[in-house]
């Protein structure tokens, strides 16, 4: 793409003035018509040091009002940010809909730095690009516009350009020894940005090579791509994006009609062994995957009052407070409605060593939100693979995937309906909601079952805990973590 790049012509005189002034009032107008339309819309600047990618971004935004676009430089990670998946501080970023971001660098100079310093592998590094492009298609499928510039400009212009930069002491700072580096060794840095390019240049999210010799030319053509994209994405804005096929390997489950209910019972005798049996292995578990810096990450989704809370407090009885955090997942705020749907769980991924525990989860796409019409069939249709690809980058990343779904039969909700409206100090759990929902018991048990069937992978598996007796299902849950956990640290060694 840099090799064999073509540099457009540039308009001259009064002609150039006249597109540039054109360009900036179309994208002035552009603004109102993405707020209105919710368009979200990332604007990511790539390219040589010194190559005026910051002074572009700060002429590109005169044309827009403050209130609706915010701009973000990614440094290299911090030791913090390394404890988290390779997406997790990019994903944060996004923004909101109706509104821009504007980003010095993304997740291309991570990445091909890196690669250029071996800290990244092959395998790593083709890793990386599957993760990017797998991202760039999900945010583009849920109705972002993401456009990817590379500013591009030759060894000897960019010499020149450091040489004028550290010889005057008000912006010798700008230049750091990364840049010097990079010129020196042009050639190889060149190759290195040629692949990565290429291997991330897709239909949704191409890259658009800026010949950036001058930097008004450079902003004229950034407006010319940027307001192209954005009146195509205007007009496309309301089709539906495509339902993807699953590729990843599922594993066979039950329907939730042929689990067995009645036969799982503990007494309490058998429950309290169990009990502090399970609870100090897990104890002494936490201790070691903290060690060994593995992120554990479990998901409860279930039948309203089928225990799940119950469940989750004989996990976390038997954890550091320091080490794990309960995450209760309610409607999302209107702050996250108006971003991708995952982003409120990329917000609560733990970092390595950490347990993080879901009460409801990422799962409300395809159930609540499916059956209570609160998105589009096909929004929902497609989240079986964007949940699919999400757990698929926490396991890649080292996490201990576990998802239980806490299974009663209508029965035994009913009768535990009942006694929290009769119990005083119980009412506070049962809603007017709780009982509207389980006039849809059959339709949420086909949305459930298809589920499960969906997103049974091999990496992120699905446990029925039957739990017409919550005594048998917190201890098979409690079995299936200390299992899991003991797997991930023997596999760490």
């Amino acid at each position: 793409m840099l090799k064999d790049f073509v540099k457009a012509v540039q308009p001259e005189g009064d002609e150039f003035k006249k597109e540039l002034k054109e360009a900036q009032e179309k994208l002035f107008r552009y603004q109102m018509q993405i707020k209105e339309a919710k368009l979200p819309v990332m604007v990511i600047f790539e390219g040589w040091g010194a190559a005026g990618k910051g002074s572009v971004i700060g002429r590109v935004i005169k044309s827009i009002d403050p209130r609706f676009f915010r701009v973000k430089t990614m440094n290299s990670p911090t030791p913090e940010e390394k404890r988290y998946p390779f997406l997790h501080r990019y994903l944060l970023e996004i923004p909101e809909a109706g509104k821009f971001a504007f980003f010095d660098t993304y997740w291309m100079n991570e990445v091909t730095t890196q690669l250029m310093e071996g800290e990244l592998s092959e395998h790593d590094y083709k890793q990386r690009v599957r993760s990017i492009n797998t991202a760039e298609r999900s945010l583009t499928d849920n109705g972002y516009l993401v456009m990817k510039f590379f500013f591009h400009i030759s060894k000897n212009e960019q010499k020149k350009r450091l040489k004028a930069l550290l010889a005057n002491e008000n912006t010798s700072w700008r230049v750091i020894a990364d840049d010097l580096h990079e010129n020196k060794h042009y050639k190889e840095y060149l190759d290195v940005y040629e692949q990565y390019l290429e291997d991330t240049d897709r239909a949704a999210a191409p890259w658009y090579i800026i010949d950036a010799s001058n930097k008004k030319w450079a902003e004229l053509q950034v407006l010319r791509f940027l307001n192209q994209g954005i009146d195509t994405a205007l007009k496309n804005h309301a089709l539906a994006a495509p339902i993807r096929q699953n590729v990843f390997p599922l594993n066979s489950i039950p329907k939730l009609s042929e689990v067995s209910l009645d036969d799982k019972v503990l007494t309490k005798e058998e429950y309290d062994k169990e009990l502090d049996r399970l609870q100090e292995e897990l104890s002494g578990l936490h201790n070691i995957l903290y060690r060994k810096k593995i992120p554990v990450i479990i998901a409860y989704e279930g039948w309203d009052a089928a225990g799940k809370g119950g469940n989750i407090k004989r996990i976390t009885s038997a954890l550091d407070p320091r080490g794990y955090e309960v995450h209760p997942i309610a409607s999302p705020e209107p702050h996250e409605k108006a971003r991708h749907f995952l982003w409120r769980f990329w917000n609560r991924v733990p970092k390595d060593g950490h347990i993080a525990i879901f009460d409801r989860t990422w799962y409300g796409r395809v159930m609540v939100e499916r059956l209570e019409g609160f998105c589009s069939e096909n929004d929902w249709q497609r989240a079986y693979n964007e949940i699919n690809e999400f757990e698929k980058e926490l396991a890649d990343w080292g996490a201990v995937v576990i998802k239980f779904w806490v299974q009663i039969d209508n029965q035994t909700q009913l009768e535990r309906f009942t006694d929290r409206q009769n119990t005083p100090e119980k009412q506070w759990k049962i809603t007017d909601e709780d009982w509207r929902n389980r006039e849809k018991w059959d339709q949420y048990e086909t949305a459930v079952n298809e589920m499960l069937q969906k997103t049974n992978t091999s990496y992120a598996p699905w446990y029925i805990l039957e739990s017409n007796d919550k005594k048998y299902a917190r201890i098979k849950a409690l079995q299936i973590v200390v299992d899991s956990i003991r797997k991930a640290c023997k596999e760490k060694d």
